[in-house]
């Protein structure tokens, strides 16, 4: 068969996936899921829940299904959603929203950053300045809007970055700076000095600040900040968040963009010919779940705040060395005590050596900056107390034979 040319090539290679030979390799998720059902591993690599959801949210879809949404909803989403959303903004944050004209449902919060990205970069003297290690469908973003790439390094163990790398990243060529907080994959969440330094930054540059906020309510200690809430960002600030993280729903795929109606429009100018719109029972689910009880929230956040603890155990009890993480689904744990010296070979042999899968931070990393990264690892800890109890067994066991050897 003759070569297939086309923009594919820069998608895949922006995403790290196009090897020397012209193909495409699997994401590095696809592969430790497939090496987890291949072992029976337990699968602490993939970021989802192996629970269930509030059984009002689900039950609010069943009902939206017995009772005929199933048709194509309105393009920006339907209203009741958006009108929750608002009423999240302001009960949450104290920051008031047109649902009318300044919310825009998504198919998940991916989708979401594809279409800003491709709304907004106007072409290849563009940058996006974004925090390494990054979620891989960034770079996968960046590379079909056709703008430069732009890595800002997070500091080990604090994952937080030099704020004059970040400045000397920003430059007039700066067209969007995307924040993902808290952070995944090291579970950190940015200071007030970083949040502040990178609307300075952006408001000196006329850059986009594109928020990716969907682990919003599993910060472990204190408030979520949302950038766009902070003086001076509202008009130049797109937050992106989803409810699949907050309600355990990560199939459903329902996301959201906030921002000022102009940049709105600009977004809703590409979205609408992607997936045009999508999940029309499931929005009114969403719905409900963003109306529960502010005591759902506080034990969401409390729940995984104390499974990461049980999974920092026993990560520490199998020689790594462990940064709690401040929210988010992940920890990140280091393996050069265990005399590891490539994590993506380390992660490779872990579902035969403890019978549990892991992801190489490296895999997040743009290939400059690897080496800051050579050994650590992201664990997931959204997964049920009994299944980290019995991961943790299995991860000690490999500290002892380690100890051993």
């Amino acid at each position: 068969m003759h070569e297939v040319t086309g923009g594919w090539r820069r998608v895949a290679a922006g995403a790290g996936l196009l090897g020397t030979d012209g193909t495409v390799h699997p994401t590095i998720f696809a592969e430790m899921s497939a090496l987890a059902g291949r072992t029976g591993a337990i699968n602490l690599g993939q970021g989802f829940p192996d629970e269930d959801g509030p059984g009002v949210v689900l039950e609010a879809a069943r009902r939206a299904i017995s009772d005929g949404g199933n048709q194509y909803p309105p393009g920006r989403g339907i209203l009741d959603l958006r009108v929750s959303i608002a009423e999240h903004h302001r009960r949450f944050y104290e920051w008031e929203v047109d649902p009318e004209r300044e919310v825009l449902v998504t198919a998940g919060a991916t989708e979401a950053l594809t279409a800003t990205l491709l709304a907004l970069v106007d072409g290849p003297d563009d940058e996006v300045v974004v925090f390494e290690p990054f979620y891989d469908s960034y770079a996968a973003a960046a590379a079909m809007a056709g703008a430069r790439l732009v890595p800002v390094p997070l500091v080990a163990p604090s994952f937080q970055p030099d704020l004059q790398v970040l400045r000397d990243a920003v430059t007039d060529r700066t067209r969007i700076i995307l924040v993902n907080d808290p952070h995944n994959p090291t579970g950190t969440v940015f200071t007030a000095e970083v949040r502040a330094e990178v609307l300075r930054l952006a408001e000196r540059h006329d850059a986009v600040v594109v928020t990716d906020e969907v682990y919003e309510h599993l910060v472990f200690e204190g408030p979520h900040v949302p950038l766009a809430t902070m003086p001076g960002a509202r008009e130049r600030t797109v937050s992106i968040s989803s409810a699949g993280k907050t309600f355990s729903v990560t199939g459903w795929k329902i996301g959201w963009v906030t921002a000022s109606p102009e940049l709105i429009d600009a977004i809703l100018a590409v979205k609408q010919f992607l997936t045009y719109v999508n999940g029309s029972p499931f929005q009114p689910a969403v719905a409900a779940g963003l109306r529960l009880p502010q005591a759902f929230f506080d034990e969401l956040a409390a729940a995984m705040h104390a499974k990461a603890r049980l999974l920092g155990e026993g990560l520490r009890a199998a020689g790594f060395t462990v940064t709690p993480p401040a929210g988010s689904y992940f920890t990140v744990a280091d393996a050069e005590g265990l005399g590891v010296r490539d994590a993506a070979a380390f992660c490779r042999t872990l579902p035969e050596r403890a019978g549990v899968v892991a992801i190489p931070l490296t895999a997040f990393v743009t290939p400059a900056h690897r080496d800051r990264y050579a050994t650590m690892l992201r664990f997931a800890a959204c997964k049920r107390v009994d299944v980290l109890r019995e991961a943790s067994g299995r991860l000690a066991a490999l500290g002892r034979v380690s100890s051993a050897g």
